[in-house]
């Protein structure tokens, strides 16, 4: 008795379990003759073991992928060696139906498939065994854990979203109730001046006609002093005059009430621009002269500006311009300081050119500087939120990107040139009139 001759008991056990097992099981010669058909596959595929053995295969499954089937099972029997396909790349070789209809979501089986040489006891392959897994199960579950990944960084992007415009609004919020401070500030700065300044200039009027009356006087009594007689009288009278360098007084005076006049008025225009720039009691929508807020808005920095930049101011004939005033003065005073800080105090005095003008139905502002001028790199992120050139405590990084939003609020754009060395242009244009956005 041969050894190595597997016994009939074996060949039964085997043959039980090949039909029963609940994996797919089948066999096929070089020209594709079936040789092996299982229980599993008997069962989904609709054909029985006895209508399939001794068939093509491809002849009974016409929708088989036929010329990649035939290269794999070639290369089985030439080469010998196992091959596989993942349901993750070819979901099925056998269109079985989807036999959960509970679950659902999916229109057939998945199936992992593994493909076996069958040797004879010369070593040769004589059949290609396939066996057919169903994975239909852990393909709903990764197809799930994908929808719910998808879902997932979908709404941490929406997350990402909402966080962006919170974060823009609150700096925003924060930009806003800081200029609003400064607005109430200097609302309540220019109240405050005007009562001593209103009092002031009503005295100085006094004072003044008072002293054209005392000089009127003095020029009346001195022809008379020719007429004293008593030298005494005439010698303290001279000694006085000259003590008191009377010609002198007489010619100083009215220019020492007309400087402090002049002091007054510039007080009063001072006063007039803290009100104008503010605009605490105008926060909704108005019509506002462009020109003037950018006047108002030089002098209020002007401190800013005197020391290193000379003002040239090409103003245009401009409409009154719908627009939240208050705001526009706030960006106003950020392009101002910005072109300030820009100029390089080593090469003396810089200059700032203010510039306005008309072009159908939209007016634009613009402020150039002959300062250091910006990068390529720096121009992209000019408007980005917290971005500043500035060293660490010097600068927020909001005032640009606050006057973006203004501006864009405002259905307008900002324009943006520079060069490195040679200095920075930026020009807003901004509808007349408030309605559709303009293009931009």
């Amino acid at each position: 008795m041969n050894s190595s001759a597997p016994s009939a008991a074996s060949v039964a056990l085997l043959q039980s379990l090949v039909e029963r097992i609940d994996v797919g099981i089948f066999a096929v010669d070089r020209a594709g003759s079936v040789a092996l058909w299982n229980r599993f596959m008997a069962v989904h595929s609709g054909k029985s073991s006895a209508n399939m053995l001794g068939q093509n295969l491809f002849a009974m499954f016409p929708e088989l992928p036929r010329p990649w089937l035939e290269k794999k099972l070639e290369s089985v029997f030439v080469l010998g060696n196992n091959a596989f396909t993942l349901w993750e790349l070819r979901p099925y070789l056998f269109r079985f139906p989807h036999n959960r209809p509970l679950t659902g979501g999916l229109d057939a089986m998945r199936q992992n498939v593994t493909f076996l040489p069958l040797r004879t006891s010369g070593g040769e392959v004589t059949l290609v065994c396939g066996t057919i897994f169903d994975y239909t199960d852990t393909a709903m579950a990764q197809l799930g854990l994908h929808d719910a990944i998808a879902a997932l960084n979908q709404e941490k992007d929406a997350q990402r979203q909402l966080i962006a415009k919170l974060e823009t609004a609150q700096n925003q919020l924060l930009q806003s109730e800081k200029m609003a401070s400064i607005g109430q500030l200097a609302a309540g700065i220019a109240h405050e001046i005007n009562n001593p300044v209103g009092f002031v200039n009503s005295n100085l009027q006094t004072l003044k006609k008072y002293c054209e009356q005392m000089l009127k006087l003095i020029a009346a009594y001195q022809p008379a002093e020719a007429r004293i007689d008593d030298p005494e009288i005439l010698a303290e009278i001279t000694a006085i005059k000259r003590a008191l360098d009377l010609d002198f007084l007489q010619e100083d005076l009215p220019d020492l009430i007309k400087e402090s006049e002049d002091g007054l008025f510039r007080i009063k225009k001072i006063v007039e621009d803290l009100k104008d720039f503010s605009h605490v009691d105008e926060a909704d929508w108005q019509h506002a002269d462009l020109n003037a807020g950018l006047d108002s808005t030089l002098n209020v920095v002007w401190n800013e500006v005197k020391y290193k930049a000379t003002v040239d101011k090409n103003y245009g004939q401009l409409p009154a311009v719908e627009c939240l005033a208050a705001q526009l003065n706030q960006v106003f005073m950020n392009l101002i300081v910005n072109a300030v800080q820009s100029l390089d105090e080593s090469r003396g005095m810089g200059t700032i050119t203010l510039s306005t003008g008309h072009q159908d139905d939209m007016v634009w502002v613009e402020v150039k500087d002959t300062g250091q001028g910006m990068s390529e790199d720096v121009q992209k992120r000019i408007f980005e939120p917290f971005f500043t050139t500035k060293p660490v405590g010097k600068g927020t990084g909001l005032g640009m990107s606050v006057s973006y939003n203004i501006v864009q609020k405002h259905h307008g754009r900002i324009e943006l040139a520079s060069v490195i060395g040679e200095g920075t242009r930026f020009r807003i244009w901004l509808p007349v009139k408030q309605g559709e956005p303009a293009a931009q």
